[in-house]
């Protein structure tokens, strides 16, 4: 276990909460955490770690919406960048400013435009319905394990151009990557331990020859083809669709079932109206973020929220905090699913807004379509079991039974 050192606030007058945001207790039950942060001020002291953090959704989107003053090239972790070496190559897109940002998002979000998903969408809804069609005649399932994780695993690696052996190994790799955005912790390192064994296959299937023609890894490599990358940057965006585009939606798709499954009046003005999927998913997203948290560093001394920042500070964005502030939202702790919860902070904001929030989007609203043209009813059959990163919302196990119409 890392041994955390207490680090006073740079000036008495500054809100300072002796908070672990990483620790077991809080990962397990954000809430309570989340809303001492937010009571105590725009933006609060850690102590802890000696970083700032921000909880309040004004402040959490001026915060990531300002890329000049809070940079991502020196990290979205706890790591500084500019003064420790980063664990792996950092992420051309993810961890990057711009110009190089710049030329790497416009690379992807061609790839994953809205005219991309209309051409997958078919494909996507057709896996769907017949994955769902399967488990709601099972019944009794584990809504982790052979739907929010299977359903992700398929149709959008798939769509990469994957080979389909092997690919539970990005289940490890995502799990790893996001738990590396926190401290050393033994989260973190049963996480690594977990994803050394598949390091090499990860890595072997950002390779050109690894990969389908025309999907959209190879898309990548026809932009090297044209120019707008080079041949070394286009293996490393191959890479952030293994690291991003699963383990996030298989979260979002757990988190909008566990929220349904807990809501059964929620669940069946879905069933009454199943175009209700994507505000449901929407309303899941903002609810129980998958997402809970990305650093930013200081680039230049700032003020922010009337406080003076240094450069090289670390500031955490509780992007999950945002989404359940009374300051934003009516009731923010009800799910409500005719909610329009426009301005959640679950994909990010400005720049650095998650490129492939297009997919994830599409992912759930067709799934959950599916499901409720299918099941009158879910519910628990037994406890959830929550997996803990240091950045996502996650469960290891959701027993669920779907009953049929």
């Amino acid at each position: 276990m890392q041994t955390i050192q207490k680090h006073e606030a740079p000036d008495s007058s500054v809100p300072s909460l002796d908070i672990d945001p990483f620790s077991d207790d809080f990962l397990t039950n954000p809430y309570p955490y989340h809303e001492r942060m937010r009571d105590a001020g725009e933006l609060v002291w850690l102590e802890s770690y000696g970083i700032w953090a921000s909880a309040r959704h004004e402040a959490v989107r001026a915060g990531l919406n300002d890329w000049q003053n809070f940079i991502s090239s020196a990290g979205v972790g706890l790591a500084n960048f500019r003064t420790e070496k980063p664990f792996r190559p950092p992420s051309l897109i993810l961890e990057a400013d711009p110009p190089q940002h710049t030329r790497s998002r416009t690379v992807l979000a061609r790839i994953l435009s809205p005219r991309a998903m209309q051409q997958v969408r078919e494909d996507f809804q057709k896996e769907a319905e017949r994955l769902v069609d399967r488990l709601v005649q099972q019944g009794d399932i584990d809504a982790v394990k052979e739907l929010g994780e299977v359903y992700p695993l398929k149709v959008f690696p798939d769509a990469v151009g994957l080979t389909e052996k092997g690919r539970e190994n990005l289940l490890l790799y995502g799990n790893m990557v996001f738990n590396a955005f926190g401290p050393r912790n033994h989260i973190f390192q049963e996480a690594v331990e977990r994803y050394e064994p598949v390091r090499e296959w990860v890595m072997n299937q950002c390779r050109r020859e690894e990969l389908r023609p025309g999907g959209f890894g190879d898309q990548i490599y026809q932009a090297a083809d044209a120019g707008e990358i080079s041949y070394d940057e286009a293996p490393m965006l191959v890479r952030s669709f293994l690291s991003a585009g699963v383990d996030t939606t298989v979260n979002g798709i757990g988190n909008a079932l566990f929220s349904l499954a807990g809501h059964p009046d929620q669940y069946a003005k879905l069933v009454a109206r199943p175009e209700l999927a994507r505000p449901a998913f929407e309303e899941g997203l903002r609810y129980e973020s998958a997402v809970q948290t990305f650093f930013r560093t200081v680039n230049r001394s700032v003020e922010f929220c009337g406080l003076p920042l240094r450069e090289n500070d670390k500031v955490l964005f509780f992007l999950a905090a945002a989404n359940r502030d009374p300051r934003q939202w009516p009731n923010p702790d009800v799910f409500d699913i005719e909610r329009k919860p426009v301005g959640h902070m679950a994909f990010g904001s400005g720049i650095h807004g998650c490129v492939g929030q297009a997919v994830a989007r599409l992912e759930g609203e067709l799934i959950l379509t599916a499901l409720a043209k299918r099941a009158k009813r879910i519910e628990f059959t037994g406890e959830p079991v929550r997996r803990l990163n240091n950045t996502l919302r996650a469960f290891d196990s959701l027993p669920m039974r779907l009953i049929p119409h």
